[in-house]
Parts: C-alpha cells; sequence; structure tokens
C-alpha cells in the first residue's frame, strides 16, 4: 500500500527547497551586484577617461604646446597600446596568481599618478614614454573584469554583467565632455589641456585607494557574504558558469594553450576584436578634431560628443541585457549594432553631403562600440578551463591592441579636416565584422549539431535554444556553445 502522505510531504519538501533555492540566488546575486557592478563601473569611467582626453587636450593646445608635426599626435595616440601590448599577456598571468582585487586596485593608483605626470610633458619624447607606461598600467584592468565576472556569474548572467561595466566606457565618454568643456573654460597660467590630465589623474588615483577597501579578491575571501551565501556562489559558478576559478588550485595548463589556439573560434573572436578596434581608436583620438572639420569651437567640440556617448551607453546595455534574457543572439547583435556604423561611415567618407548630414553619420558611429561587450560575454561563457579562458582573453586583448595602434595611422594629417582614408577604413572594417560575427555564428551552430548528435547517442536530449531553467540537464547543456 502506497503511504500518500508521506509521498505528499515529500512533493511539499521539493518544491519547498526550490523555492528556497531560488530565494537565495535571488538574494545573493543582488548582493553580488550591489558590490561589483558599481565598482567595475565607476573604474570604466576612469580606464575610458584617461585615455580619451587626449582628444579633448589636442584641440585645448597640446598640440601646440608640445610640439607635434606631422604623424606625431598619431604615434601619440598608437604608443598607448603599444605599452598595453606588451603587458597584457603577463598581466593576465598574474591576474590569476595574485589577489586580483588588490592587484587592480594597485594598478589603478599607478595609473593615476601616471595620467597627473601627462601635465608635465613639454615635447613629443615625454609624451611617448607616459602614454606608453599608461598602456602598460591599464592593461590590467579589462582582462581583469572579465575574470571576475566569470568567476561570480553564471553564463546566463555574464552578457549583462559585462555590458553594464562596460557601459562605464561609454558614460565616462559623457563624463570627459562635460567636465572637459568646463576646465577648457577655467583661466590659468596652467593650460587648460594640462589641467585635465591633472584633475583626473589625481581623482583616478584617489578611487584606486577606495578599490583597495572595496574590491574582493576572491568568492572566498570576500566579507560581504556569509558562509552559506560563498557556498551557493561557489556551487552555481561551478554547475551553470564557465567552471570554478580558484586562485589557490588552478595551475597553469600547457595544454590548454595548445587547444585555445588551434580552435577555430579563437581566431573568429581575434577578427572581431581587430576590426571593431580600429575605428575605436581612431575616433576616441581623433573625434574632436573631425568635429572640428565641422565648423565646431573647440569648447564647442566638448559638447557636440555628447550624443555619442548616450548613444554608445545605451547600446551596450541594452544589447547586454537581450544577450543575456536570449542565450542564443549575441552574434545577431554585433551584427546589428555594426550596421549603423557601415552607413555613418560611408556617409562621412563622402564629400558631397553637408556637415549637418556628416554630424548625423556621426552619430551612428556610436553604436558600433557595443560589439566589443558581446564579443567578450561570448568569448567568456564559450571557454572553459582557467589556462584556457585566461589564453583567449590575452588573444582578444593582443588583438585588441593591434587594432588600437592601427586605427589612428588611417588618419593622415595631410587629409585633414575630412580624413577620408579614415573612414574608408572604418566603413571597410564594420563590415569585415558583419561578416564574421555571421561566420562565427554558423561555426558554433555546426559545433552544436556534431555535439548533440553525440548526446542523442547517449540517450540524452538537450534543447540549444533557451533550456528550461527547472529541468535542463546542465551538465549536458553546458557542452552546447552559445550563439
Amino acid at each position: 500500500m502506497i503511504n500518500t502522505s508521506s509521498a505528499s510531504t515529500q512533493h511539499q519538501m521539493a518544491n519547498y527547497n526550490a523555492s528556497n533555492d531560488v530565494t537565495i540566488t535571488r538574494r545573493v546575486l543582488r548582493k553580488i551586484d550591489w558590490r561589483l557592478m558599481p565598482i567595475m563601473f565607476i573604474t570604466y569611467n576612469f580606464n575610458f577617461i584617461d585615455k580619451t582626453i587626449l582628444s579633448s587636450a589636442a584641440v585645448f593646445g597640446l598640440r601646440t604646446d608640445t610640439h607635434l608635426v606631422g604623424q606625431q599626435y598619431s604615434w601619440v595616440s598608437s604608443i598607448f597600446y603599444f605599452g598595453y601590448l606588451l603587458w597584457t599577456y603577463p598581466t593576465t598571468i598574474l591576474i590569476q596568481r595574485l589577489p586580483v582585487g588588490r592587484y587592480v586596485s594597485v594598478n589603478t593608483i599607478i595609473w593615476g599618478l601616471i595620467v597627473a605626470c601627462t601635465a608635465l610633458c613639454t615635447n613629443f619624447g615625454s609624451l611617448i614614454i607616459v602614454r606608453f607606461l599608461l598602456g602598460m598600467v591599464e592593461s590590467t584592468t579589462t582582462p581583469a573584469f572579465v575574470y571576475i565576472t566569470s568567476t561570480w556569474y553564471t553564463r546566463e548572467e555574464i552578457p549583462f554583467r559585462t555590458g553594464t561595466w562596460f557601459a562605464g566606457n561609454s558614460f565616462g565618454g559623457f563624463v570627459a565632455s562635460v567636465l572637459a568643456y568646463a576646465i577648457g573654460k577655467i583661466e590659468s597660467p596652467i593650460a587648460a589641456w594640462r589641467w585635465l590630465f591633472i584633475i583626473f589623474g589625481v581623482a583616478t588615483g584617489l578611487w584606486g585607494i577606495i578599490m583597495l577597501f572595496t574590491l574582493p579578491d576572491g568568492v572566498e575571501s570576500s566579507r560581504f557574504l556569509d558562509e552559506e551565501e560563498k557556498k551557493h556562489v561557489l556551487a552555481q559558478v561551478s554547475q551553470a558558469g564557465t567552471g570554478r576559478t580558484n586562485r589557490t588550485t588552478s595551475t597553469w595548463k600547457s595544454e590548454q594553450v595548445v587547444e585555445c589556439l588551434i580552435d577555430p573560434k579563437t581566431w573568429a573572436f581575434f577578427g572581431i576584436s581587430v576590426c571593431t578596434q580600429i575605428p575605436n581608436s581612431g575616433t576616441q583620438n581623433f573625434g574632436n578634431l573631425v568635429l572640428e572639420g565641422f565648423g565646431f569651437t573647440n569648447l564647442q567640440t566638448t559638447l557636440v560628443g555628447i550624443p555619442s556617448s548616450f548613444i554608445s551607453f545605451f547600446t551596450i546595455l541594452i544589447t547586454g541585457w537581450f544577450a543575456g534574457k536570449y542565450s542564443n543572439i549575441t552574434c545577431y547583435l554585433i551584427v546589428l549594432v555594426v550596421l549603423a556604423p557601415v552607413a555613418g561611415s560611408a556617409l562621412i567618407y563622402s564629400t558631397k553631403v553637408n556637415n549637418g548630414v556628416k554630424l548625423f553619420a556621426y552619430y551612428l558611429l556610436a553604436t558600433g562600440p557595443g560589439a566589443l561587450p558581446l564579443s567578450m560575454s561570448l568569448m567568456t561563457t564559450n571557454y572553459k578551463g582557467v589556462t584556457k579562458k585566461m589564453t583567449m582573453t590575452a588573444i582578444l586583448f593582443l588583438a585588441y591592441c593591434t587594432g588600437n595602434i592601427a586605427g589612428p595611422q588611417f588618419f593622415k594629417t595631410s587629409e585633414a579636416p575630412t580624413y577620408t582614408t579614415a573612414f574608408r577604413s572604418i566603413m571597410i572594417c564594420y563590415a569585415l565584422v558583419l561578416v564574421e560575427a555571421l561566420g562565427l555564428r554558423l561555426y558554433l551552430s555546426w559545433m552544436n549539431e556534431k555535439r548533440q548528435i553525440k548526446l542523442l547517442e547517449n540517450g540524452i536530449t538537450v534543447e540549444a535554444n533557451e533550456p528550461d531553467k527547472d529541468t535542463t540537464d546542465w551538465q549536458s547543456y553546458d557542452m552546447l556553445y552559445r550563439l
């Protein structure tokens, strides 16, 4: 005889445990978000501001005061990424082996000091030195944030969180524009461009000190979670994340480096990164000069650039939310955000349109920065194993540096203020991103079909699109790539 009372009690207990687990997950996720996201968002504000205020400084007299001629300003822009390139791979190893919170915080303090020292530069040589050193110390931030995101969040949570902190880039553009306008009105024996570097450098250094006391090194050492919550986070990330990445237990595995290098999707991500960053670096460092060419004064260029920052900000946030909500549309979102820049760069490249149309076209370029965080989140969710993941992160940022080094060189001084070569290159690069993103999706879909066939042979059925979070066999589902 079946004991219906006992069966009913077990069923009620199962429902209670499931409900309790969901409650804990939501509470813990909220606590993590409120601790990590503001810190990472603000840091990324400074990360963007400190490397791009060079554009505002250029229209405030930096080129004249430091006696830059010919392509020297382009090289001052590019040299930042030589430093970034040099330190990218070593820093990804240190991120894994050192207390990541303290490591990033110290780097932030140092980069603030270097930014402030830029105000002391008087010639091309001194600018080259400080920009190179700035590139080295700033190269830690993004790989560290990718690592931190992957250790605290599940695969479904990563895209929106990556978009949230990366949106600090675009919001930083807004902050930089408003403050640059205010600083540009300062009447002082010290040039306005020097005040830019002093004020933002000191602010960054002070923020780094705050980070030192607020950014945790990892789940186990965090003080804002209790022991039960820590165990819950580690279990969640291990089961539905990209694998546990514990600094004390992880070892560097050379076989994972080889796996990463021979993986076709690695080079698709590489291509997307290069082709998005050639336009990115050029417009970051020459944006104000381009706007001057549209007929605006040096002060006006700082305000006219504000809409671009807002467009980028909301593009990154909204596409990041959709990528997290619908796990297999990320490649399509990358295509979507680069369509407008293709059209915008084509309009600016055309010499037959008036400056009003060109300004509208310039704003169309602002959706382009949304492609990189989408690519980063897709990369993070599709690589397992600490060494493989960090190697891929290093490769992604090698590509990032390559594109950013090349970008300013397409802005030829002899072509100012139209810069036809630059905008033709931007149009071609974004068109290539479109092709690369679609190619990556086709490859990942093909790999998923092959994996599903293997799972079916073992009697397991897994739906690749939008699984039921309550019934999915996550171990099997984890074998499928996000698209």
